[in-house]
């Protein structure tokens, strides 16, 4: 089979485009027929070499966390799936392969793609979904709470709005200037344009922050939340309490915490929680963000779709950081 890889960690230039040994799958397992997968922030990560040494990987690495496609054979514990079932998912960290023309799936990470949706569409709702619903699961999330999302655009972004208001929050968001309407008609109560102005300027009181821009500093969302609030990273940096939950050695953990210590003590002086999250996969989960996606509350953001062969196009699209929504690789 075709997969994408790396032989070592680097830039773009890494990715190879290779044929592969096809999966063979356990008991538990579902093996899916690869037809659509998304790119996200993490993977050009992982491909850098900046999840070192948290997470390892043996080489040859296929790449990719994000999936949609057709089951095409099931192991002999499988009970919830079929051949010929259209199904999406998010992978476990510690075993990846999403770009590649098939993947063997745990049973328990799988979900039905919602009917309306194409491959395309149901690949680019993963990992993003079960990011907000896990980070507001893991904040005790009520109505009426107000919520600052970092970059309203963003694959985060365009999943977290309408989600959080869909749940009765008041959300605030920053974009630029060209996607500030657009931003507005995914639901944002309050959208701030970050090329003009600071949002810490604007905004105060607020219950959680979910900051999920990378390179900037996760500082700036403190300031705005009251004594009690939560800030969540999703880019980093992790911090002890995380590594430690993740089953980190003691060198990882002791490198968190200095990794961390600005914000982590920031926080704690001003009265705040600050959580890292490493968001795990759950087709629980994902049944209940499609049923979301069924009602119509949300319809997953693809900004752009690329073949297989143009994964370093792909990749470096990404990583300029200007995508509106998702980025997907087109595997079949």
């Amino acid at each position: 089979m075709r997969a994408i890889v790396i032989s070592g960690y680097g830039n773009p230039d890494k990715l190879e485009l290779r044929e592969m040994p096809r999966p063979v799958i356990a008991d538990h397992e579902v093996l899916v027929e690869v037809h659509a997968a998304a790119l996200n922030p993490v993977d050009a990560k992982i491909r850098a070499g900046k999840m070192w040494p948290l997470l390892t990987y043996k080489m040859p690495l296929i790449l990719g966390n994000d999936i949609a496609g057709i089951v095409s054979e099931t192991g002999k514990r499988v009970t919830r799936f079929r051949p010929g079932d259209r199904v999406f998912a998010t992978l476990d960290k510690r075993r990846l392969g999403a770009f590649a023309e098939a993947v063997a799936v745990s049973e328990e990470y799988l979900a039905p793609v919602p009917a309306h949706l194409s491959f395309a569409e149901a690949a680019a709702l993963p990992l993003v979904g079960l990011t907000v619903y896990q980070a507001l699961q893991l904040v005790n999330f009520q109505p009426g709470q107000k919520v600052f999302i970092k970059a309203g655009a963003g694959g985060i972004g365009t999943f977290a709005i309408p989600y959080a208001k869909s749940r009765g929050a008041y959300v605030a968001t920053t974009t630029s200037t060209a996607n500030m309407g657009w931003v507005s008609k995914l639901g944002a109560d309050l959208v701030i344009d970050y090329k003009k102005d600071r949002f810490e300027d604007l905004l105060s009181g607020y219950d959680i922050v979910l900051d999920s821009v990378d390179g900037e500093d996760v500082c700036r969302g403190l300031q705005i939340l009251k004594p009690g609030g939560h800030l969540i990273a999703l880019a980093g940096p992790p911090d002890a309490k995380f590594a430690h939950a993740f089953g980190a050695n003691l060198f990882v953990q002791l490198a968190c915490a200095a990794l961390s210590w600005r914000e982590t003590i920031t926080a704690a002086m001003k009265g705040i929680h600050y959580h890292f999250l490493f968001v795990y996969p759950s087709g629980e989960q994902l049944r209940d963000i499609a049923q979301m996606v069924e009602q119509g509350a949300w319809k997953p953001v693809v900004d752009r779709v690329f073949a297989m062969d143009d994964m370093k196009a792909a990749f470096s699209y990404l990583e300029v950081g200007r995508a509106k929504g998702k980025v997907i690789l087109s595997v079949k």
